[in-house]
C-alpha cells in the first residue's frame, strides 16, 4: 500500500489544479514524468484529480447558457440528474469562482472552438559512421570521430550522446570524454560531459572506464582502469577538482556507480527519438498517429473513448509510457488482444 500523504486536503486540491492547468495545456515529457510519479505517491491524488474533472465537466455546461436566454437566472441550471439542489450557498459561491478561473485558464468563449493540434518533433541529430554504429546527439552535442585500422576512437567535445556500437572484436570502440574513455567491442551507451562531471549510462552489453591521466610534459600518461560497468548501470566521474597537471600517480577520481530501473533509463534518454505532441486531440486522431510509428497497433475500442481529448509531448516509439499515462490520467484500460492493444475507459 502506497503511504498516505501529508499534505493538507487543501494543499492536494491546489497541487490537482496546477497539474490538470499544466495538462490542459501541453505537458513537457518531464512534466509527464513528474506527473505519473505524483500519481504514484498517494491515492487521494488521483481521487483529487477526478473530483476536479467532473466539476469541469459540469461547469462546461455554463457555456451553453447566456443572459439573453432568459430574464431570470435558471435554478436547474447545474442540477444533478436527480433534481436535488445544492443546499450550500458557499458551494455556489465556490463554483463561480471556479467558473471564472475557467474562462480565464482555457482562455476560449463559447464560440470559439478548442484549438486542437498535432506536431511532430524531429528527433536528435543521427550519425552513421562508417563502420554501421550509430550515434544520436543531443542538442548542442559535438563529436570528432577517428577511425583507424586497429581501433575506432570518437571524441566526445561537448553535450551528451548515445553510441550503438556495431559490433567488431579487432577494432575496439573508444569513446573520449575529458581524460576519460569507455571502451566497448559491441553494445550501447550514452556518455555525458559536463563542467563538473562525465557520466556513463550503459542500456545494452558491457564496457570499460577508463582514465588517461596526463603525465609530465602534457603527454597522455598510462591508462588506468576504473570499472566495468554493464546494462542497467551509470557511474558518474566528478570533475569539477581534477588537476589539469595530475600524473598518473594521482590518487583515482571520485566514481559514483550505481544501479538504475529501466524507469531512470527512459527519464535519463527521453531526448531521444521522433517526439510527438498534441493539443486537445480526440484520442482516435493521436491514436492513428502513434500506429504510424509502431509495429504494435492501437486500437480504440467504442467511440466514447475515441473523443476523449488529449494534450501531452510523447516519444513516438514509447507506446507503454502512452498507455501507463491514459490510465493514471484519463481512466483508460489497455487490453491486449494479440499483437494489438485495444484502449477502453473503464472508470
Amino acid at each position: 500500500m502506497r503511504p498516505a500523504s501529508h499534505q493538507s486536503p487543501d494543499a492536494i486540491r491546489t497541487a490537482a489544479a496546477q497539474w490538470l492547468a499544466r495538462r490542459d495545456r501541453c505537458m513537457t515529457a518531464a512534466e509527464q514524468d513528474a506527473y505519473l510519479q505524483w500519481l504514484r505517491e498517494d491515492p487521494s491524488h488521483g481521487a483529487a484529480i477526478v473530483r476536479l474533472e467532473r466539476t469541469w465537466s459540469a461547469l462546461d455546461q455554463l457555456s451553453e447558457w447566456r443572459p439573453a436566454h432568459s430574464s431570470h437566472p435558471n435554478p436547474d441550471l447545474l442540477a444533478p440528474r436527480r433534481g436535488r439542489m445544492w443546499r450550500s450557498l458557499g458551494l455556489l459561491a465556490a463554483a463561480a469562482m471556479i467558473a471564472f478561473a475557467a474562462v480565464l485558464w482555457r482562455s476560449q468563449t463559447a464560440n470559439q472552438p478548442p484549438h486542437r493540434q498535432a506536431i511532430i518533433h524531429p528527433g536528435p541529430e543521427r550519425l552513421v559512421l562508417e563502420d554501421g554504429s550509430v550515434v544520436e546527439l543531443k542538442a548542442g552535442a559535438k563529436v570528432e570521430v577517428k577511425f583507424a585500422p586497429q581501433e575506432r576512437r570518437v571524441q566526445l567535445v561537448s553535450g551528451e550522446a548515445h553510441f550503438a556500437v556495431a559490433k567488431d572484436p579487432v577494432r575496439p570502440f573508444i569513446v573520449h570524454a575529458d581524460r576519460f574513455a569507455v571502451r566497448a567491442i559491441g553494445t550501447a551507451f550514452s556518455v555525458s560531459l559536463d563542467r563538473e562531471a562525465v557520466s556513463v549510462l550503459v542500456t545494452e552489453g558491457k564496457v570499460q572506464l577508463d582514465e588517461t591521466p596526463t603525465a609530465t610534459g602534457g603527454q597522455a600518461g598510462t591508462p588506468r582502469e576504473l570499472s566495468h560497468l554493464v546494462a542497467g548501470q551509470q557511474a558518474v566521474i566528478s570533475t569539477a577538482e581534477l588537476s589539469p597537471n595530475a600524473t598518473s600517480a594521482a590518487a583515482p577520481p571520485e566514481l559514483q556507480v550505481r544501479e538504475v530501473t529501466p524507469a531512470e533509463i527512459e527519464r535519463a534518454l527521453s531526448w531521444q527519438g521522433l517526439r510527438l505532441e498534441f493539443v486537445n486531440m480526440p484520442l482516435g486522431d493521436v491514436v492513428t498517429e502513434f500506429n504510424r510509428y509502431n509495429l504494435r497497433k492501437l486500437m480504440v475500442g467504442d467511440a466514447k473513448t475515441a473523443a476523449i481529448l488529449v494534450g501531452g509531448n510523447f516519444r513516438a516509439d514509447n507506446v507503454d509510457a502512452f498507455v501507463r499515462l491514459l490510465d493514471s490520467s484519463f481512466g483508460v484500460t489497455a487490453f491486449p488482444r494479440g499483437s494489438e492493444i485495444v484502449l477502453r475507459r473503464t472508470r
